[in-house]
């Protein structure tokens, strides 16, 4: 383990879709002094599910590989993906697998939900968000219809974290943070919704209590980890509410995340409900709210087209009047579900370097416009953006993202920052502080800075324009 630490120690656990990740972090200085990783597995076809059972046994085999460190921790916090359906039987088994996030087919019953529910405004002024396919209110609805057997044997609903926290401790446990990505959680009351819960056939005893910022979901009543008996478990949080965190953010810094899908989001004191539901208006882990808006078509999206054209990731070259918009799955933010690649403006003279540009542009310009949505971000307009994901260290895309939002950039140097959010919700819980300045403390979002320069106009435009004209062609 290295030299003696400053402080107790505490464990965050990011449990994503495919992998679960284990820190052991000095809860006084943010020293990282052991980590580990263990994969799960994902269905492939129309669905995308996991037994939550392997989380369990990742979570162990991802402990295990932290050694000595884990059994000194003195409190423990889980992160998980948002959005995912657990449906638990009477004695707390497993009905099924989960459904995860990205599994897109409760889309009919996503827009049932909306019409019955009085439309979009009702649903953003109501529960904060539109709840689309992604949303566990829309998957619980799909098993409901199409797995009717499966619904009426469940007699307890969780989200991913709120498993691993139930077997953790024995306690049926979530955060306000998680919860608003379910769909039955009010932001406005910050309560379930009882009138949804009916519409759906889902009764209040089934689902977990919601701890509030600052609670202990209970302590470590397991032996089958290597961890303390009696160590202290934090109520945990969703992933994007565990990634605030980790980053200490304050209210109107924004952050933009560079991963498969591009996602942008901050911390406001204002609730936000976006009727249009580009917006997610999810709560933080702490007591403020995290709007939200998810781009699909990212990184992975940019690495096509490079490999469509032969080169290497970074292999771009200025200028040419080219526009392309890489939509290649359909986009999310802009709602343009049918969209497809468009490329506009090819020239004689235009260059694959210049294409494969044009294909950073068109990502990072759907990010910037998702960005703009963001309630409370204009309210610190010199505030940096904080460039995350696997995208933030490639020099092409924090180029294309000076150039066209005039705004300066910060990359932070730490990574994890899910598991390091869930580390500084268990130090905040440990230590009584906010987790946020926890993680402030800790330095998590020091890195390199590099200044504003001056915005892109006419590639905006062209981006803009083309946006326009494709939305008609495309029929959305």
């Amino acid at each position: 383990m290295g030299a003696q630490s400053a402080g107790p120690l505490v464990v965050g656990v990011d449990s994503s879709t495919q992998s679960t990740k284990t820190l052991v972090v000095d809860a006084e200085t943010g020293e990282v002094l052991a980590r580990g990783q263990a994969p799960h597995t994902v269905s492939g076809g129309a669905g995308k599910e996991s037994d939550p059972r392997q989380w369990w046994r990742a979570l162990g085999e991802a402990l295990t590989q932290c050694g000595p460190a884990a059994r000194q921790a003195s409190a423990v916090s889980v992160a998980g993906q948002q959005h995912g359906l657990v449906t638990l039987d009477a004695a707390g088994e497993p009905v099924r697998p989960a459904l995860l996030w990205n599994d897109v087919r409760p889309a009919r019953e996503s827009a049932r939900l909306i019409a019955e529910g009085g439309g979009p405004k009702v649903w953003a002024e109501r529960i904060g968000s539109v709840p689309g396919p992604a949303f566990t209110v829309a998957k619980w609805a799909w098993l409901r219809t199409h797995e009717p057997a499966a619904a009426a044997a469940t007699a307890a609903v969780r989200l991913p974290h709120d498993y691993l926290v139930q077997r953790l401790t024995g306690q049926a446990v979530t955060d306000r943070g998680d919860a608003s990505g379910t769909g039955w959680w009010a932001t406005a009351t910050g309560a379930y919704d009882t009138e949804v819960l009916d519409r759906v056939g889902l009764a209040p005893t089934m689902l977990p209590r919601v701890a509030l910022p600052g609670e202990a979901a209970g302590t470590v009543r397991t032996d089958e980890l290597p961890l303390p008996h009696g160590a202290l478990v934090a109520a945990g949080t969703g992933d994007n509410m565990a990634a605030a965190l980790g980053l200490g953010l304050r209210p109107g810094q924004p952050v933009l995340s560079l991963g498969t899908s591009g996602t942008a989001y901050a911390v406001t004191t204002r609730r936000p409900a976006d009727p249009t539901g580009t917006v997610a208006g999810f709560a933080d882990a702490r007591g403020d709210w995290l709007p939200l808006a998810c781009t699909l078509n990212c990184t992975l999206a940019v690495d096509r087209v490079a490999a469509l054209l032969g080169r290497d990731r970074e292999a771009v070259e200025p200028g040419g009047s080219a526009v392309l918009l890489p939509f290649l799955d359909g986009e999310r933010t802009p709602n343009l579900p049918h969209a497809t690649g468009l490329l506009h403006g090819l020239r004689h003279d235009t260059t694959a370097g210049q294409l494969l540009q044009a294909a950073y542009d068109g990502a990072v310009f759907a990010l910037l416009r998702a960005l703009d949505r963001l309630p409370g971000v204009d309210t610190a307009p010199g505030a940096p953006l904080l460039l995350i994901g696997g995208g933030a260290r490639g020099h092409a895309w924090r180029e294309t993202v000076r150039r066209l939002s005039g705004r300066p950039v910060v990359v932070p140097e730490a990574d994890e920052l899910v598991a390091l959010g869930a580390a500084a919700q268990a130090a905040g819980l440990l230590l009584g502080e906010d987790p946020a300045a926890v993680a402030r403390r800790w330095g998590t979002a020091r890195g390199a800075e590099y200044p504003a320069r001056e915005r892109d106009g006419g590639a905006w435009e062209r981006l803009a324009a083309t946006l326009t004209d494709g939305a008609a062609l495309w029929g959305d």
